[in-house]
């Protein structure tokens, strides 16, 4: 497999996990405050700062997408920053203990988030 069709598979992957930890974080959320549609999913996910965790996720999946959708062609040099940004933002080496906290607590309480993170850290050979 090429890293440009393991990016491809990553995304994929990213994409499974982060549906994953919003409907993890979707469903204490709605313990407390009672059920939202999708505007108010929405809403929240943008607004509230105890979602704003999840951005990481948002961002690197949107700047993944807008790689692959260059006219101009994709570098290699392109792919492997991808790849590593993948790979920091799953071993959480992220300086943000919020975020990790949160990661960690999500993994811990939801089998299909650990799931996808295990497929990833398999993927990208990450220990």
């Amino acid at each position: 497999m090429t890293d440009k069709e393991t990016l491809r598979y990553a995304r994929n992957i990213l994409l499974a996990l982060h549906k994953s930890l919003i409907d993890f974080e979707r469903t204490g959320y709605e313990r407390l405050h009672g059920p939202m549609n999708a505007g108010q999913l929405l809403n929240t996910l943008l607004e509230d700062e105890n979602f704003a965790w999840l951005r990481k996720f948002s961002m690197l999946i949107v700047e993944i997408d807008e790689m692959f959708d260059l006219k101009d062609g994709i570098t290699g040099e392109m792919v492997s920053a991808n790849l590593t940004k993948i790979r920091e933002l799953v071993n959480m080496s992220e300086p943000d203990e919020f975020f990790r906290a949160k990661y960690q607590f999500a993994l811990q309480n939801s089998v299909e988030a650990a799931g996808s993170q295990g497929q990833l850290q398999a993927l990208l050979s990450i220990e």
